[in-house]
């Protein structure tokens, strides 16, 4: 019976709904920042804009940060939460607002320089 099997988990953070293909399609869109925010433009969404770009900055890069309010673009990385963090591509937080620290450790982390 495979009713009580374990599932192998997703090394995405978004559960495994995003694919290559899909992930590749949403970053056609706004190839230029390598860091996106990706939320509907409320409080929430602007508040982790605010924390990446403080991150970013006491991590002495000059990165551009897209916000993404397209909601099929959103689906496209696999995200059903926002706000969320995108960094180089990839989903790196959904679902929170993220201090300053958080947020500097996941860019940091996402581009190998910890």
């Amino acid at each position: 019976m495979g009713l009580f099997k374990k599932e192998k988990a997703a090394s995405c953070c978004c559960g495994g709904s995003c694919t290559p293909e899909k992930t590749a399609q949403a970053e056609a869109v706004d190839p230029t920042a390598g860091i996106k925010v990706l939320g509907s433009g409320c409080a929430k969404c602007n508040a982790l804009e605010e924390a990446a770009r403080a991150a970013l900055a006491e991590l002495g890069m000059d990165t551009a940060i897209g916000h993404v309010t397209d909601f099929s673009q959103i689906a496209a990385y696999g995200v059903m939460t926002t706000p969320a963090l995108v960094v180089d591509g990839k989903v790196v937080s959904y679902g929170k607002v993220l201090k300053k620290d958080e947020a500097k450790a996941l860019i940091q982390k996402a581009r190998g320089s910890i």
